[in-house]
């Protein structure tokens, strides 16, 4: 479902009065691609929701550069609402989600593996409370840069 930053806080709070355990993850899921649908399969495995923050179009381009997104935020959205594995997909505007993460209190924090510890955006903030922080491998030459590239060029490299 996708659901309004304002709604986010009192719904952590009920999942969690419901025992559920909360996972969040974020990104841009610019071209959702296999790579995006294992990672979030196995976040999804760490707990019973999965919530999702992604990036609005403007912080995108911040992050990536004005050429991207490819696919605007609400099409993003739509297509990550529609992946099993999650089951909320919530907006932010922000360079990082930490102020998000502070609306969630996930029990588990999740990024790629590419990430060092120390460089996971929360991950001090989740573990104040004791949550977790969990990495997950990606699926190798599986990336929206890649596609892109070989969109631009044939060439996957």
């Amino acid at each position: 479902m996708i659901i309004e930053r304002k709604q986010i806080s009192e719904l952590c709070e009920q999942l969690r009065n419901e025992g559920k355990k909360l996972v969040f993850t974020n990104g841009c899921f610019d071209i959702i691609h296999a790579g995006h649908v294992y990672y979030l399969t196995e976040a999804k495995k760490l707990g019973d929701v999965l919530i999702v923050g992604l990036n609005t179009d403007d912080s995108v381009r911040r992050l990536k550069g004005h050429s991207r997104p490819i696919n605007g935020e609400q099409d993003r959205a739509v297509v990550l609402n529609a992946l099993k594995p999650v089951d909320y997909v919530v907006l932010f505007d922000e360079d990082t989600p930490i102020e998000l993460i502070k609306q969630v209190r996930p029990d588990f924090l999740v990024k790629g593996a590419d990430y060092e510890r120390k460089n996971i955006v929360g991950a001090d903030f989740v573990e104040s409370y004791g949550g977790r922080v969990a990495t997950i491998e990606f699926v190798e030459g599986k990336s929206t840069t890649n596609i892109i590239n070989k969109m631009k060029t044939g060439d996957e490299n």
